[in-house]
């Protein structure tokens, strides 16, 4: 398959929101306008494909102005791919071809592909909460220094602007996208939390502007992006997630049912076998028998383990 340039974006499995980019465009210059405009083109999104999709076969009228760019820079066809499956929203990609169109073979072998990439995706996210607790959280001086805050305008023709930020921010972001140069770190998540709230004013999507993401250890974060009353700058905050979050991520990454996610948020308050049951409305019995399962899911043989892995407290290396 001729690829010239491409974007392989892992998302929140909820808001599908990306949060960790591995990319390669022409010019990384224009990544925050790249980024903006594909938050806010509604035709061939990941959030609204079953699959795949082909930029050369989508007509004219339905094109958007992330489409318009990329054909007004050489590229000739741009093939984009959803990884999705029952649990969530795990990643899209992006194939720029600069040569030719990609033909119904190739994108019959990116339908073929799907299923394994999803499985795989998925199960590195349920991997990383097997990491050491112990390493990464004290690094980031979240205690002390609290969250970090990113500003950025938004002007029409340029998409995105970081304007400012506060003490610290780029240790933040050194564990979401390390530099591979004296630049600094590329706040890639930033601009794509800033641009879900893009799209969530345009209404071309009404998911929340937010994106958790694995950063390391057992650390991960939470990104949120608002609008400031008074200067009307966007505002992207960067925060350690909390237990709802973690508990959250790690049910789906493990692909829990319903009442074994519950039975996760029960156990964050540490109750017994009685209480739990208690709550959840059924017998002690069925609570072991959801322990078993959730134990086989996650690979783990105590709720100790469990919990620790979940939290990411007093957990042991993989």
């Amino acid at each position: 398959m001729p690829v010239d340039a491409y974007a392989f974006v892992l998302t929140d499995p909820e808001t599908c929101v990306g949060v960790d980019p591995l990319a390669s465009i022409p010019d990384l210059r224009e990544l925050p306008r790249v980024i903006a405009l594909k938050y806010t083109t509604a035709t061939n999104r990941w959030t609204s494909l079953n699959d795949v999709a082909s930029l050369a076969t989508t007509p004219a009228a339905a094109r958007g102005p992330w489409h318009e760019y990329v054909l007004g820079r050489g590229v000739v066809d741009v093939a984009s791919m959803v990884l999705r499956d029952r649990y969530g929203c795990w990643g899209f990609v992006d194939l720029w071809s600069t040569s030719s169109p990609y033909t119904g073979r190739d994108l019959t072998l990116l339908r073929d592909l799907n299923t394994a990439l999803v499985t795989a995706v998925r199960r590195c996210q349920a991997s990383t909460f097997a990491a050491s607790a112990g390493d990464g959280a004290g690094h980031l001086d979240a205690d002390t220094e609290g969250p970090a805050v990113m500003l950025l305008d938004a002007p029409p023709d340029r998409g995105l602007v970081i304007t400012g930020s506060t003490p610290g921010t780029e240790a933040w972001l050194a564990r979401l996208l390390p530099a591979k140069s004296r630049r600094g770190p590329v706040p890639a998540a930033v601009l794509n939390v800033a641009a879900q709230l893009l799209a969530r004013e345009a209404d071309v999507d009404g998911s929340p502007a937010t994106g958790r993401v694995h950063a390391g250890g057992a650390v991960w974060l939470r990104l949120r992006a608002s609008r400031l009353d008074t200067s009307g700058q966007i505002a992207v905050t960067i925060e350690l997630a909390s237990p709802g979050d973690r508990i959250e991520m790690f049910a789906r990454a493990h692909g829990l049912s319903s009442r074994e996610r519950e039975l996760l948020d029960v156990l964050a308050d540490g109750v017994d076998t009685a209480d739990a049951a208690s709550r959840l409305v059924i017998t002690p019995n069925t609570v072991q028998d959801h322990f078993k399962s959730v134990f086989a899911k996650a690979g783990v043989h105590s709720r100790r383990e469990l919990m620790s892995r979940v939290l990411g407290v007093g957990s042991t290396p993989a």
